[in-house]
């Protein structure tokens, strides 16, 4: 893979000094230059105005606990879907179509910080935030700004996570080493590692591991 422009972010606490990078040489010319565009520096916002950008910014730092650099630039991966409408194919039918519907329930985010706070959502500290944004996830079948709250909870959830664990850096943080093709895998079976995986270095925080692996 050639020189990226940003420093990748490592492992971190679960998987320490692993980066899937370092696997760049196995995949084949599409899928290399598909991860460099997502490492590359993202690109000016399009679809989000200067306002719901800041807004969006802090939703998805909110939603993805993202409190300290490097982050994941998801707004901008979002920014790019919207603009270019490349949405999921469905809405469901109470809801607008996905851009209206971010436009509207970022609105919302930033009428609720006002009347709560007196002040937009991304000028509220993270608790204020936080609160603000429990509240939507709590809302169920509630009317919240015209939208029913949990179909708004799934629109912000299904493009955060969509975009976030779409990036590299989120790789490293679960121990992913990227695409398969055309290298494949020959040590098959559980917990049986390829030399090139990391092993989880708190395996006892995972619960889908009982603890003692």
């Amino acid at each position: 893979m050639s020189t990226l422009p940003l420093e990748p972010a490592y492992g971190g606490g679960r998987y320490p000094g692993f980066d899937v990078t370092g696997q760049a040489k196995h995949w084949d010319v599409t899928t290399r230059a598909a991860v460099e565009r997502r490492l590359a520096r993202p690109p000016a916002v399009r679809f989000f105005s200067e306002p719901e950008e800041a807004t969006a910014t802090a939703l998805f730092d909110q939603l993805l606990y993202q409190r300290a650099e490097p982050r994941v630039q998801v707004v901008h991966m979002v920014d790019a879907r919207l603009a270019e409408d490349q949405t999921d194919g469905w809405h469901y039918s109470t809801m607008p179509p996905d851009g209206r519907a971010w436009r509207q329930s970022l609105a919302g985010l930033d009428a609720d910080a006002t009347e709560a706070h007196e002040k937009a959502f991304a000028e509220c500290d993270w608790d204020e935030q936080s609160e603000l944004v429990q509240a939507v996830q709590d809302g169920g079948s509630n009317d919240w700004h015209g939208m029913a709250a949990a179909q708004v909870w799934s629109l912000w959830t299904r493009y955060a996570c969509t975009a976030f664990y779409s990036h590299p850096w989120a790789w490293n943080e679960i121990g992913f080493d990227g695409p398969a093709y055309p290298r494949g895998y020959k040590n098959l079976g559980v917990d049986k590692l390829e030399s090139f995986e990391a092993r989880d270095a708190h395996p006892a925080d995972d619960p889908l591991a009982g603890g003692d692996r």
